[in-house]
This record gives C-alpha cells, structure tokens and sequence, in this order.
C-alpha cells in the first residue's frame, strides 16, 4: 500500500471528522471529489487506487482531471471550483505529513479556482409568495403540514437541511416567539417569528402532537421529510400556483430561491445589511452583498434621489414668500 492510502483515511477520519468536526454534508462532498480523481487518476497511470502515490497526482493529471470534470462530466464552473477546494484541502494535509512530496503539493496547491460569471439571485415577489402560499390544500394534513413549511420557509430564510432537521422543541411559540436551528458551520442561530407564522405553527403543532425531539415536518409514515421530498413538493406548489401568478412560470423555484426571497423582503423592509447576514446565518457580510445587487427597486429609489441630468447647478433658493403663499393656496 502506498503513503496516499494512510493520509487519505487520516485526512477524513482525523482531519475532517475529529479536528474540524466538519459536518456531514462535508464529508460527502470531499468524499466524492477525491473518489472520482482516484477513478481517473486510476485510467491515467494504470494503477489502482490503493497503489497510487502522491507524486501520482501531479499538478499535470489535477489539471486534466479539473478539464474532464466540464467537459465530460458537464460539471459547472462552481463544481470544478468545489472539487479543486476538497483536492487542496486534502493536499495541504498532506504537506504536514510528506514533506518530501512538497515540491509536487505545492504545483497542485498553485492551482488556481476558475474565474465565473455571477448571475443575479432568483428571489419571490410577494404576489409570487402569497400565491405559493395559497397552493396547498389546506383541507388535508399534507396540505396542511406544507403550508406550514413553505410559511416558516418564506419567513425565515431556513435553509433546506436546517428546515427538515428542526424538531419540535426547537419551536418557540410564547413570548418572543422564534425558531431555534443548528445552522452551517455548526452555528447556533436564533430567528423571530412573525404573528401570523405563529397562528400557522401553533394549528400545526396541535394537530402534530409529538415529543419535543421528534421532526417538526413528517410524512405519513412517521419519517423526517427528506431534502429531495422538499424539493419536489416546492416543485408542484410551484407549478400549481403558476396558474394564478403566470410569473412563476419563468422562475425555478427551490428551498434556496424561498431563502432568498425572505432576504429581500427585509432588505426592502430597510433592515439594515449586517441584521440581514446574522439573520441568514451568513459568516461573512459580504455574502450579503448580492441581495443588494439584485434589489432594482432599491437602485430605482437610489437615482430617484439624484438630481436630472438637465438640472441647472447651483444653490437653491427659496421662493418669494408671496408667490409660496399663493402657490398654497
């Protein structure tokens, strides 16, 4: 067995898990990453992956495996980028135990991520949000279990994961009613809710029944619902609500596209942009940027506030008080 093996198998179980306690979703992306370059690492050198050295994975074979992520795979720039993030981490934990492979980790950590152009977020009007509101039918316990999901969701910005990990005592419906979740980065994060999310919570709660550390949001079965059972129910809700706001027909709607929408619904309340990152659950506020960015009302009331192109300059100067007196009039 070579030297990668070993620090391959103490990089996720030491590195990730123990030193970082990096979360699940983490693990599986890395896990991923390094399983599909030993794959191709495997058809270019002709050795399997337990034989495979780390002067093997040279800055020449990353590169070509970067390429075959686009061009065969069909993988996003994004991708690429998030697989080369998993290979560099897994190659600067390397460096602190090979150091005789340091002229090799150090070409591949030179590697630099891809340059991609940004589009702006997709995010709900409120006529886009009462109407995906008023989908479900609220005459069933399904129906009734998604209005208070896609309520909470549109509200509070929860991600998709934080929205189907909450259990029930992680509602608070008394005085300074909030919802309490254990958001990216391991980060406890605390979100008020709004009068009429109450209402909604507290019915559903009551027909719910449970124990405090039971899933909040269930099936039928008595299982947590899953990411991908979210994702399809938004899916439908979507295309059923389509028929009342036509402009849903032209926006793909996803738990993250709700999270956005509950960002710009207090960006246009004026919270300022720091309250809106800890709101989110953003570490850094400049996360928070593209939510202004995507906001044209606010650039509208921005040159609102702008002086016309034919304004004469100077200082202004107050009418003559009769003539201010008879246009008062």
């Amino acid at each position: 067995m070579s030297a990668l093996a070993p620090t391959l198998q103490a990089f996720f179980t030491d590195r990730l898990a123990r030193q970082r306690q990096a979360s699940g979703h983490t693990i599986a992306a890395y896990r991923d990453a390094v399983k599909l370059l030993l794959v191709f690492a495997e058809r270019q050198t002709g050795k399997p992956p337990s034989r495979l050295d780390i002067a093997d994975l040279d800055a020449p074979l990353i590169g070509a495996f970067l390429t075959q992520l686009e061009t065969s795979r069909g993988n996003s720039v994004r991708t690429r980028n998030a697989r080369l993030a998993a290979i560099h981490s897994l190659f600067r934990y390397a460096a602190l135990r090979h150091p005789e492979d340091a002229a090799v980790i150090a070409r591949v950590l030179a590697i630099p991520p891809k340059r991609f152009d940004k589009a702006l977020i997709t995010y709900l009007t409120e006529q886009e949000i009462t109407a995906l509101l008023a989908a479900p039918d609220q005459g069933t316990w399904t129906g009734r279990r998604d209005h208070a999901l896609l309520m909470l969701a549109c509200q509070t910005g929860l991600r998709a994961t934080e929205l189907t990990s909450l259990t029930i005592g992680d509602v608070h419906l008394g005085t300074g009613a909030h919802v309490s979740c254990l958001g990216k980065g391991r980060k406890q994060r605390i979100t008020p809710l709004t009068a009429t999310t109450v209402a909604v919570l507290a019915g559903w709660l009551a027909e719910r029944g449970g124990l405090p550390a039971d899933p909040l949001f269930i099936t039928r079965r008595g299982t947590p619902l899953s990411r991908d059972a979210l994702e399809r129910r938004i899916a439908r809700y979507t295309a059923n609500a389509a028929l009342s706001c036509p402009t849903l027909r032209e926006k793909k709607v996803s738990p993250h596209v709700l999270r956005h929408s509950a960002a710009m619904r207090l960006l246009n309340a004026g919270i300022d942009t720091s309250v809106i990152a800890l709101w989110m659950g953003h570490e850094n506020i400049a996360t928070t940027q593209v939510y202004i960015h995507a906001d044209l009302a606010l650039k509208e009331r921005a040159i609102a506030r702008t002086a016309p192109q034919d304004t004469p300059p100077g200082r202004y100067q107050p009418p003559d008080a009769v003539l201010a007196f008879l246009d008062g009039l």
